[in-house]
């Protein structure tokens, strides 16, 4: 989940398979063996396969379906009643976390496991009306959570009873960011269908009445203040000093020119976008503050705030333009690592894999996650929660308004110490662990803390320059599996019918 704008982040944040089968709901399109983005010694191998979903799983007037994208390998699953790993697809292209959720991969051979990516409705492939989905808000009406854990629920109950020896198989939700809210919140609804989820850098007490709205862009700033001197001041700084030189034609060029931009800035409204794209680039790279290179978001290098802040260790008696000259080539860091980048463009600061319309009209519904800065505990300009303006907005653009109180009332906010088996993993780096689940709720709902890591971290590939936090919480998160597929596997025995 990425932050789109500074409206939206304010409350919205902002991956198989042998077995040959063929029924009438399920069709194989193809499959793929590629290198994985991260790790060029590594093949991976899956299946694409779609399976015919209800539109509304929860109404009896709208009965059509659509064809939900799901991908599988099975090259180390032992049946029958080998576990499975289900990913619970993001806002995004299911492909795009497959590839970037080594973890599950390295995991499957570990336990002989299958795995199973679910792509989420909207997203990707997986169009409940085609292209007319985005039309408007009758045809975006049935993208909810609700809905896209209803359909990871009966995906599973199909592949259970339609795969040969996969009756008794023990399924894991498995997910990171939205990903990880939705692998937590299918454990609790749907008990029955997953033994277990592993919740990765998942926000699920971001919302209204839960975390402070601050707490945010404090780990953000946290970031920059522990890589490099001065590096969070001068970013605090660097917000007047745009608004001095912008104040004229030739600083409007010059700031154009310097930031080497596709668009030139123009006017008080291109200066508005200007600074929300440099608070989303400050926000993303706290995102991806990965040990190693990295390409989840943009090509980036080894810890990437600290080469950043290597361009704005200034001191206090700089110019602005001597400050935003060190600004400057801090952005270009993450939009042009590569080099490749003949100009940056402001509409754009994450990778095209992920749906930002749709999130944006998740958030505008009942992803409602208030946020906020104060310009003196974080490197921001003030700017208050509004929920009212934010509302308005929403309306405007989709001609709905969020139910700010919904996502508490539904899946329990704090309240949820009646459930089991759920692991939350978060980075101290991760701006998103503000709003997750940092101790032990009881001895089933735990908390596991990563202090080196960054956005989801545990759920990549291992790597020779991951942290210790990071590679302890990966086996401990192995062991827990290894526990609820014992425990699932000690009821199926109890509950099956004995010999005559």
């Amino acid at each position: 989940m990425e932050v789109l704008n500074k409206a939206a982040a304010k409350c919205i944040l902002w991956v198989f398979f042998s077995c040959l089968h063929v029924i009438a709901l399920r069709s194989q399109l193809f499959s793929r063996l590629h290198r994985s983005p991260d790790r060029d010694d590594v093949l991976i191998s899956y299946k694409t396969f779609y399976f015919d979903q209800k539109i509304d799983h929860f109404g009896f007037i709208e009965d059509g379906t659509f064809r939900q994208r799901y991908l599988i390998a099975d090259k180390h699953w032992k049946q029958p009643g080998g576990p499975i790993l289900f990913y619970t697809g993001n806002e995004g292209d299911i492909t795009w976390f497959c590839n970037n959720t080594g973890f599950m991969w390295e995991t499957a051979e570990k336990l002989d496991a299958m795995l199973v990516f679910a792509e989420h409705r909207y997203y990707g492939d997986s169009l409940p009306f085609g292209q007319e989905s985005y039309n408007d808000s009758k045809h975006l009406n049935y993208l909810t959570s609700e809905q896209a854990l209803a359909d990871f629920a009966v995906l599973i109950q199909n592949l259970k009873t339609t795969l040969p020896g996969a009756q008794h198989s023990p399924v894991i939700a498995v997910g990171g960011s939205y990903g990880g809210m939705l692998s937590a919140w299918l454990r609790m609804k749907y008990p029955h269908i997953v033994v277990g989820a592993l919740a990765s850098s998942a926000p699920i007490w971001q919302f209204t009445g839960l975390v402070p709205c601050g707490d945010f862009y404090k780990v953000v700033t946290q970031d920059f203040a522990r890589s490099g001197h001065n590096c969070d001041s001068n970013i605090r700084k660097s917000w007047k000093a745009i608004k001095n030189v912008s104040s004229t034609v030739s600083g409007l060029q010059w700031l154009s020119e310097e930031f080497s931009l596709c668009s030139p800035l123009k006017n008080k409204n291109n200066i508005f976008s200007f600074k929300r794209w440099l608070q989303e680039t400050w926000v993303n790279l706290a995102m991806v503050d990965y040990p190693y290179e990295a390409n989840f978001l943009q090509p980036l290098p080894p810890w990437p705030i600290q080469v950043v802040c290597k361009y704005l260790a200034l001191d206090s008696t700089v110019s602005d333009y001597q400050l935003l000259h060190g600004v400057s080539k801090a952005v270009k860091v993450y939009y042009n690592y590569t080099g490749s980048s003949s100009c940056l463009n402001t509409s754009q600061t994450a990778t095209g894999s992920l749906g930002f319309l749709g999130w944006y009209y998740q958030a505008c519904t009942e992803m409602v996650m208030p946020m906020c800065t104060d310009g003196v505990h974080d490197m921001f300009e003030f700017e208050e929660w509004n929920f009212q303006a934010f509302s308005d907005e929403c309306n405007s653009i989709f001609g709905v308004r969020p139910r700010s109180e919904w996502v508490g009332t539904v899946y329990g906010g704090k309240d949820i110490a009646s459930h089991s088996n759920i692991i939350f993993s978060n980075g101290g780096l991760d701006p998103w662990s503000a709003g997750g689940v940092s101790y032990n709720i009881t001895d089933s709902l735990v908390s596991i803390m990563i202090p080196e890591g960054a956005h989801h971290l545990d759920l990549r590939y291992s790597n020779d320059h991951d942290p210790p936090s990071v590679k302890a919480a990966r086996s401990l998160e192995v062991i827990y599996f290894q526990e609820w597929i014992r425990q699932s596997k000690k009821k199926c025995q109890l509950h099956r019918p004995s010999s005559p």
